[in-house]
């Protein structure tokens, strides 16, 4: 059972559309540039080996009629976690962050005390340069602190590939009590789905069994990078794109669903109002008035316990 949701201080739309429905990008990062620190930002990823932050994403945000966003960690550790609630602190339009802790270290308790709950709406536990997903879900310290976190309303995002869904869904079946976000959809293997519909069948598969469980959400994000983005994108891929799209909605419904960029990741594979616009034709055509505000704000609004 979902326990209640913290109130976190959100903006306010721009004068003038004070009764227009909140926008919220629920998924992208900030962080100052050393290559010792984000070893994944590798060849022919020089857009992303540069400083990234919020005075160069804010203007691409507002242009597109979003009002505010959930920043989410890019790295392990706690230094990480302090510099994205200070990037929070200045900027009202960062609407809360998703850090990283240990969830297994004995001072959790501790530690999520000392960085208060302001702004920080919860943590980050990352599968996806791992094989094994049972090394990292199964430990009992993982579980205690899992079990912590969501008796006290955090929500817990997971970045996993879909790989690792057969051992996520047995995860959040024992974690059920507060909200699970998967990210990026599960990483589709989408680079595979101008070979056959074998891979798109599998993920589907492996999807719909983790979507029966009432407390698990999903971003639709980071899609357009899971496509072969170095050879460029081309209308196959979008046409599976919208596949994924289709069958998020058809697995989760609107009320599950919330929109991510991914930004500054994305600007591998497309500009950021590339992005907004794939999913804002895509929604448009697949949902009515309300669903598209769930989409868009109100689900990213009620799963992190953001109140207006």
């Amino acid at each position: 059972m979902l326990t209640l949701h913290r109130e976190v201080r959100m903006p306010t739309p721009p004068a003038g559309r004070c009764k227009a429905p909140l926008r919220i990008d629920a998924h992208q990062h900030f962080w100052r540039y050393r290559s010792e620190d984000y070893p994944w930002i590798g060849a022919g990823m020089d857009l992303l080996a540069q400083d990234r932050l919020p005075y160069q994403f804010q203007p691409l945000l507002e242009a597109q009629g979003l009002h505010a966003s959930i920043t989410v960690q890019a790295r392990q550790g706690r230094d990480e976690t302090a510099f994205l609630l200070e990037m929070a602190r200045r900027d009202k339009r960062i609407a809360g962050i998703i850090g990283w802790e240990d969830l297994s270290a004995p001072d959790l308790a501790e530690q999520m005390e000392r960085w208060g709950r302001h702004k920080l709406l919860g943590l980050r536990h990352q599968l996806q340069e791992h094989d094994d997903a049972n090394t990292l879900l199964t430990p009992a310290p993982l579980d205690q602190g899992v079990r912590w976190l969501q008796e006290r309303s955090y929500t817990l995002d997971v970045l996993a590939h879909e790989r690792h869904l057969p051992q996520l869904r047995q995860f959040c079946a024992r974690h059920d009590q507060h909200w699970v976000v998967l990210n990026h959809l599960g990483k589709p293997a989408l680079k595979e789905f101008r070979k056959g519909r074998a891979a798109f069948e599998r993920w589907r598969q492996e999807l719909r069994e983790l979507t029966a469980m009432p407390h698990v959400a999903c971003k639709i994000s980071g899609l357009l990078t899971e496509a072969d983005w170095l050879r460029g994108l081309c209308t196959r891929d979008f046409e599976h794109i919208v596949q994924c799209l289709d069958t998020a909605l058809d697995l989760f419904g609107p009320q599950r669903l919330m929109f991510g960029s991914d930004w500054p990741v994305c600007l591998l594979a497309a500009s950021y109002s590339r992005v907004v616009t794939v999913v804002r034709e895509w929604s448009a055509t697949r949902l009515c008035p309300s669903d598209q505000d769930a989409l868009w704000g109100e689900s990213s609004a009620r799963i992190y316990g953001l109140l207006t």
